[in-house]
């Protein structure tokens, strides 16, 4: 017995070619502002206006919850490494797509009952 398997395999391929095509899009747009978002909050803790940022990796964040009546937030998420003035850190930086801004959290924040640590 033959099962006809061929167009919806075609179809399902073109759809996930097309979703990480634009995903990749996504990365690329947001890319700049997320290293302007780093290098700034990275100047400010390091004292350091001349320092310098490079992208560590990248990542396209899908919704948590998605349906037909409900959908999340897509994020795009960028590590960025920030080094000048003898020093060197990393700053994890989200940035919500459909929006211009960016935060940049330093891995090391940690935030408990009201007390930053």
């Amino acid at each position: 017995m033959r099962t006809r398997l061929g167009f919806p395999a075609i179809l399902s391929l073109i759809a996930i070619t097309i979703g990480c095509a634009t995903q990749n899009k996504m990365l690329a747009q947001r890319q700049p502002g997320a290293v302007q978002t780093a290098l700034a909050r990275g100047r400010f803790d390091m004292n350091c206006p001349q320092a310098t940022a490079t992208v560590l990796s990248s990542d396209y964040i899908q919704p948590a919850v998605q349906g037909p009546w409900v959908s999340g937030l897509q994020r795009v998420e960028y590590t960025v490494g920030v080094e000048g003035c003898n020093q060197r850190t990393s700053y994890v930086v989200l940035c919500q797509v459909g929006t211009d801004t960016c935060f940049a959290a330093h891995p090391r924040d940690t935030f408990q009952g009201g007390q930053q640590q």
